[in-house]
């Protein structure tokens, strides 16, 4: 029997900054995305600890149109890929290293009723930042948007989820 081995990652949290979409010389879609996902416990003494984690984000093709198209910073995904590290040498000869998730599903979470600008206007404001929705309204929310996707290049059939 063959070693059996497994590279899978899954994380829930919030993107960083907006999606950058580029093309390979061949054609082929290319999306990077910054993640931070959040952990937090009490110490010995009862205090509450909280650290930020980030991470490097790669989608691919059909994956990658559909996130440039869809994301924005502070917007809240679940996602699944594996860990790849990338190495390579700078003009000034440097060596680089990079591991990142290269992605293979993304589930959008949250509201998608306010961008992140106003969430974030409404928090330096003071104010409660409404990003609570029913069931009923998020599927009301996705629904919509199959309908505004299909005037775009990506088709609602073409989204994975």
């Amino acid at each position: 029997m063959a070693n059996r081995s497994l590279n899978k990652v899954m994380l829930i949290g919030n993107l960083t900054r907006d999606p950058d979409l580029k093309y390979t010389p061949n054609g082929t879609a290319v999306c990077n995305l910054g993640l931070a996902t959040n952990r937090s416990w009490l110490s010995k003494t009862g205090e509450k600890q909280e650290k930020a984690s980030f991470h490097r984000l790669v989608a691919w093709g059909k994956l990658a149109e559909i996130c440039s198209q869809f994301l924005f910073k502070g917007k809240q995904i679940y996602v699944e890929g594996r860990l790849e590290t990338r190495q390579w040498q700078e003009e000034d000869g440097h060596q680089r290293q990079t591991t990142e998730v290269v992605l293979s599903e993304m589930i959008m979470l949250g509201s998608s009723r306010q961008s992140s600008d106003e969430i974030g206007e409404n928090i330096k404001e003071g104010q409660k930042a409404d990003t609570s929705k029913s069931k009923k309204e998020i599927v009301k929310t996705e629904k919509n948007k199959e309908v505004e996707s299909k005037e775009e290049s990506v088709k609602a059939e073409d989204i994975p989820f």
